[in-house]
């Protein structure tokens, strides 16, 4: 069938793989969301963004369900939110955020993918100096002024916001605002696309391109991990 057969379905299976790595992460955050706070949306504030956020990674309705049904389950043992910290090829920084049900089996398959790759797995704390965790809000900015939306938001723990490439608006809060801009964003009416807890390096690291590639083989690799939710560094 030639070439362009061959391109074409493996396009589309990378694309499916990246379809079913997202549907994981949000079918994990929707069980760690209902564990903590229960099934309701209306009185889980947690729900309601992991909600939000599986809409927006186009997760299929029944499948949201069926993730809210399961970890409502007295059965379901759950997902433990576990932190690592790592030090990837020439000398940059790399936090992971994992959904895990067997922490044993996530560290030693992060520690191989990290020492087959040039990097190695550090301590806790290692890298508060250098990455600030904040709350990103995306919304549509479909008649939105800017200016306006600043004072409207300053006094709910707005830190910055900016338009992105794909037009829409990024709300940035420091993390002990979280709760309360994501308030004001409900009672506003304003249309959330998603809301996420991001790690911001304030310390970024310069690399030649091969040096680059390098460490975006070893980020590819770690995010490809079944348990692993996010994974921030510090490459500039």
């Amino acid at each position: 069938m030639g070439r362009a057969f061959e391109y074409r379905k493996a396009s589309k299976f990378a694309r499916w793989d990246r379809m079913a790595k997202a549907f994981t992460r949000a079918g994990r955050e929707i069980a760690i969301a209902v564990k903590s706070g229960g099934p309701t949306p209306d009185t889980n504030p947690s729900l309601r963004r992991a909600l939000q956020n599986a809409k927006a990674a186009q997760m299929p309705k029944d499948r949201i369900e069926a993730a809210i049904k399961r970890a409502s389950s007295k059965e379901d043992k759950g997902f433990s939110e576990v932190v690592y910290e790592a030090m990837g090829p020439h000398g940059t920084a790399i936090i992971i955020e994992s959904a895990t049900d067997n922490p044993v089996r996530t560290v030693a398959n992060l520690r191989a993918i990290l020492n087959k790759n040039g990097g190695s797995m550090g301590t806790q704390g290692m890298h508060d100096f250098i990455f600030e965790r904040k709350g990103v809000f995306k919304i549509n900015a479909a008649n939105v002024d800017m200016d306006e939306l600043e004072l409207e938001l300053i006094d709910f723990g707005l830190d910055s916001l900016e338009k992105n490439e794909e037009g829409n608006v990024l709300i940035y809060t420091k993390f002990s605002d979280f709760g309360s801009m994501q308030k004001a964003i409900e009672d506003k009416k304003i249309e959330l696309i998603s809301s996420e807890l991001q790690r911001i390096p304030s310390i970024h690291k310069e690399l030649n391109e091969e040096q680059t590639d390098e460490v975006l083989e070893l980020i590819d690799k770690l995010e490809q991990d079944e348990d692993v939710q996010n994974v921030f560094h510090n490459l500039a």
